[in-house]
């Protein structure tokens, strides 16, 4: 349940191709140290090129996010992407709701997020796939610092089942 079913050293890392293969045409986006820093507003030009490569691909995007609607909406304005704020994660609350904007079918839709007690298990939850990302940022908040801690567990499970570093 929280074991990785992926792991990518970052969200660039997540290319067409490989959601070609799995059938994905939709990606769910966390924000928070998966597309920027953690209450950062501003988009690594890397990210940012990954952004415009799914969008060329045909790959839908929305953003499901934890945060509060004035953290997320002008960053997913900013960056041309809808959101969800209050996503209720791990809850699939959010995740429901995404699909049915994006108009797609449980099977063609993925989650981006960089951590398993929210993002994985939500997916999981729904149903869904999560392509886990590592942090793009040291974490500066420490009950998120205390979670990645407790995370570290199923990161060592997901290497000893065979899991690579994508």
């Amino acid at each position: 349940m929280l074991t990785p079913q992926y792991l990518f050293a970052d969200i660039t890392r997540i290319t067409p191709q490989f959601l070609r293969q799995k059938g994905i045409t939709a990606l769910l986006l966390d924000v928070d140290n998966t597309l920027t820093a953690h209450g950062s507003q501003q988009l690594p030009r890397a990210v940012e090129g990954w952004l415009e490569t799914m969008k060329q691909n045909g790959i839908r995007l929305l953003i499901v996010s934890n945060n509060t609607e004035q953290r997320v909406a002008p960053f997913a304005d900013r960056i041309g992407v809808g959101h969800i704020s209050m996503g209720c994660k791990p809850l699939p609350l959010g995740l429901a709701r995404a699909r049915r904007r994006l108009g797609v079918q449980r099977r063609q839709l993925a989650l981006v997020g960089d951590q398993l007690f929210t993002d994985r298990l939500a997916g999981w939850n729904y149903g869904i796939p999560v392509l886990v990302v590592q942090p793009l940022a040291p974490d500066t908040h420490r009950g998120i610092r205390f979670r990645r801690h407790l995370e570290q567990p199923f990161i060592r499970r997901y290497f000893k089942k065979g899991g690579q570093l994508l």
